[in-house]
């Protein structure tokens, strides 16, 4: 019987429950599926410290080398570690996690060579249809000659390289707060801080796919309340939360305030820009205003663009961009091969606090300069009413620009919200930014009112 994968691929990687949706048997399927469309002679593969991780893996390299390709295993390993593999290699690579994801989810990131994106336009869909196919009809036979696999070790390399990526050499002594949420940060941020002049406070640092202290999401503020409590109770100058493949990295300043990732995107934005003058940052529909402003100020170019990895890297790769930033907490690099990497972004906030005497909130006040409402979802029975409902409603004001790039954006000199649906479930995510608290709070509780029928 064919296997059923459209729950569980979805646009940008694989992603499912272990083992009701998939399992090792698929996941070998994968592995020879994604030697066949790369045409890879040779790949890497790493995982998280999810419990079906190290057998899906595993899984996935016997089929990639029965397809004759050789197998470089990283092991235990962040998601922006198997792209500094992909890319310091030369190799397409395949990350296996399901981010922050409950624990009995895992899944599969693969990227081509250089820790380029394989999303359902540039070689999923064909991976998904190979996989269906072969499940139906078996595996073709082992090559005449399988690949090799073989074990590296790449941490202290990966820590090298984004070392050498931020001048830390100015940088005074700090106390910093990191939370793992039992994730891969823990197995990370021990090697790469090894060498700058912090005192380390680890929360959560044990490697742990079930995940026993709270969700590794730290967008979602229920999981950042230990890391705020701690900082403030540390004394601390900043605190630092990871998600689950510690991708992405969530800051709070020393008064356990959290950080918008806008601001850190503004921030890491001037520092590249001093580095790279007049170069392209790309940011998505739903940073704040804040973000094309400083990148402006300081002599670059901003490109805005939709929400999602796949269409920042593609911006990424398109205008040579030095830099990306999303309202997710994840930002791209122009030397980390266009990928995403939450601890360099990290490492350039301490060298920004550390390289000056003020705290931290001081720091990213002149880059966090309006009143943003979150994303606020709402589940509704037919996105595509609700949205034109919306639009009709502020189309015919006259001091208002609509935009329909990805979702339906209304802005006016005060104020803007962006109104996405969901690829995957049925809500509306809405997203608000005015001058002031009080314009803020007025337009989302009118989108509301339209959205919700309220």
């Amino acid at each position: 019987m064919t296997a059923d994968l459209s729950q569980i691929v979805k646009a940008y990687d694989v992603r499912g429950v272990v083992p009701d949706q998939w399992d090792e048997a698929l996941a070998e399927l994968f592995g020879a599926a994604f030697v066949q469309v790369t045409g890879a002679e040779a790949i890497v593969i790493g995982h998280d410290m999810r419990p079906s991780s190290p057998g899906l893996s595993g899984a996935f390299a016997r089929g990639a080398a029965a397809r004759g390709a050789d197998v470089t295993l990283i092991g235990l390993c962040s998601t922006d570690q198997l792209y500094f593999a992909s890319g310091h290699f030369g190799l397409p690579g395949a990350m296996f996690t399901a981010s922050h994801n409950p624990a009995q989810y895992n899944g599969i990131k693969m990227c081509r060579a250089g820790a380029a994106p394989v999303g359902q336009d540039t070689g999923l869909a064909d991976i998904r249809r190979l996989v269906e196919s072969w499940s139906e009809q078996g595996a073709p036979e082992p090559v005449a000659e399988p690949g090799k696999v073989t074990e590296r070790d790449t941490l202290t390399d990966y820590a090298a390289h984004l070392l050498s990526l931020v001048d830390l050499s100015a940088m005074r002594p700090l106390k910093v707060v990191v939370d793992a949420g039992n994730g891969m940060g823990g197995h990370t941020v021990p090697t790469v801080f090894e060498a700058l002049p912090v005192t380390l406070v680890p929360m959560y640092f044990e490697l742990d796919g079930t995940f026993p202290n709270h969700e590794a999401n730290p967008l979602d503020p229920a999981n950042i309340v230990d890391l705020q409590a701690r900082v403030r109770s540390e004394g601390a100058d900043l605190g630092l939360a990871f998600d689950g493949d510690a991708d992405r990295c969530f800051v709070v300043d020393e008064r356990g305030e959290g950080i918008s990732p806008s601001a850190i995107t503004a921030l890491v934005a001037a520092r590249e820009l001093a580095k790279h003058p007049g170069g392209t940052v790309i940011h998505n529909l739903i940073t704040s205003w804040s973000v094309p402003e400083v990148v402006r100020e300081n002599g670059g170019t901003p490109q805005r663009t939709r929400v999602g990895h796949s269409f920042i890297k593609e911006e990424m790769a398109r205008t040579g961009a030095i830099f990306g930033g999303e309202h997710s907490a994840h930002y791209y690099f122009r030397d980390f091969w266009n990928a995403d990497t939450g601890m360099l972004a990290a490492l350039h906030v301490l060298a920004a606090l550390g390289s000056q005497e003020g705290p931290l909130s001081e720091l990213v006040a002149q880059y966090d300069r309006y009143r943003g409402s979150g994303e606020i979802n709402s589940t509704v029975d037919d996105q595509a009413g609700r949205t034109a409902a919306v639009k009709a409603a502020y189309g015919s004001r006259d001091d208002v620009t609509i935009d329909e790039l990805d979702g339906l954006t209304v802005s006016t000199e005060d104020w803007w919200f962006n109104l996405r649906p969901s690829n995957t479930e049925p809500l509306l995510r809405l997203n608000v930014e005015a001058r002031d608290d009080q314009t803020m709070a007025k337009v989302r509780d009118e989108v509301l009112g339209l959205v919700r029928g309220a």
